[in-house]
């Protein structure tokens, strides 16, 4: 399952290059300090000290030679690696690999990176030796960072300054207990070293090309869902889950589409906590007879970026016999598609702040 978390996400999140193309790279290196933020009070007893860290990243600038490059204004997109030390015995050091994308904004001089990956931890939640690890239930989990930097390149020669703020979450979306994960807020500066003498010109012809009016008709998507959670109950076991999901899609222009649909979810961690609090929590009334099934209705928004696209959506509970984290539920993730039909896609269902599980998906738009 590691492994295939592994694949999937770089098959996402790498936005490949068909033809060959002029273009440029830099590395950047920024270090980090901060603080854990108090997002739960479960984890009041591993915040201690200032957290700090490095991030080192490869990028490549796009020059508008697709489309799509123009319409985000020419972003970069690369791989990243974090060090972090958590300055805690209890949660050790955290390493991540990820795929990134630069976002730019005022002339080029504010930069917004998002990066989605996998984070090693080298002390994770052990029963006997590691206990008061309640954050990270697993070795491997996954990670997500965001960036906000002014940034200028090429003051000194190839070399440039960057400088802004950061935000680095862990989680391992319930994969196993416990799970109360750890963000971390802090301020970065670093430098950056442009690899290339020259840079190519933007291309400029489909933003100087006026107005880009596109629409599609109403599309029909079946998707199926799976992975494997666990309550937050430490030690009731990993169990998998089947959700099966059928939307319709409205395309509004070359960047975003509107959803509206329905879930079914069959998640067997709720069969296994349903008769653990009939038997362990007689005051709570559950009988133990309450059906584990679910189904929800939802609407969303999918964001194009190329052939990945970012998908949000917020759904409410309709069939709900067994209470649990409230009826409303959200889902984020990517979807990358593999021609006009056929999709895959990675996606992180919650409730709330309170993650319940990673989802890996297939699907066909019809």
């Amino acid at each position: 399952m590691k492994y295939f978390y592994y694949c999937l996400f770089f098959l996402l999140c790498t936005i490949g290059y068909a033809q060959e193309q002029k273009y440029s790279s830099y590395f950047d290196l920024n270090y980090f300090t901060g603080n854990i933020a108090n997002h739960n009070n479960d984890i009041l007893h591993l915040i201690q000290g200032h957290p700090e860290g490095v991030v080192l990243g490869w990028n490549k600038k796009t020059f508008g030679y697709e489309a799509w490059e123009q319409r985000y204004n020419y972003p970069d997109i690369g791989v990243s690696f974090t060090y972090q030390d958590l300055k805690n015995d209890v949660l050790g050091n955290n390493y991540g690999i990820y795929g990134h994308c630069n976002f730019y904004f005022f002339k080029r001089h504010l930069m917004f990176r998002i990066g989605q990956g996998l984070a090693y931890t080298s002390n994770p939640y052990d029963k006997y030796d590691n206990s008061r690890n309640n954050a990270f239930g697993t070795s491997i989990m996954s990670s997500t960072y965001v960036m906000l930097n002014y940034k200028k390149e090429r003051i000194f020669d190839r070399f440039g300054l960057q400088g802004g703020l950061s935000l680095i979450h862990y989680s391992n979306a319930n994969v196993k207990a416990p799970n109360s994960s750890i963000n971390s807020l802090t301020i970065n500066v670093g430098l950056t070293y442009s690899l290339d003498e020259f840079e190519p010109e933007y291309k400029r012809d489909i933003r100087d090309g006026g107005k880009e009016k596109f629409t599609e008709p109403i599309k029909y998507n079946l998707a199926f869902r799976t992975g494997i959670n666990e309550s937050d109950v430490v030690g009731s076991g990993q169990f998998p889950f089947y959700v099966f999901s059928g939307y319709a899609d409205k395309r509004l222009s070359h960047k975003s589409a509107i959803h509206l649909g329905a879930d079914v979810f069959f998640s067997n961690f709720l069969k296994e906590l349903i008769h653990y609090k009939s038997v362990s929590f007689p005051e709570e009334n559950v009988s133990g007879n309450e059906d584990y099934k679910r189904a929800g209705v939802f609407i969303g928004h999918e964001l194009f970026i190329s052939r990945t696209s970012l998908i949000t959506q917020l759904g409410y509970y309709v069939y709900y016999p067994y209470d649990f984290e409230g009826r409303t539920y959200m889902r984020i993730g990517l979807k990358r598609y593999f021609g006009k039909k056929v999709f895959g896609a990675l996606t992180l269902k919650s409730h709330g702040a309170k993650a319940e599980a990673v989802e890996f998906g297939i699907g066909v738009r019809l």
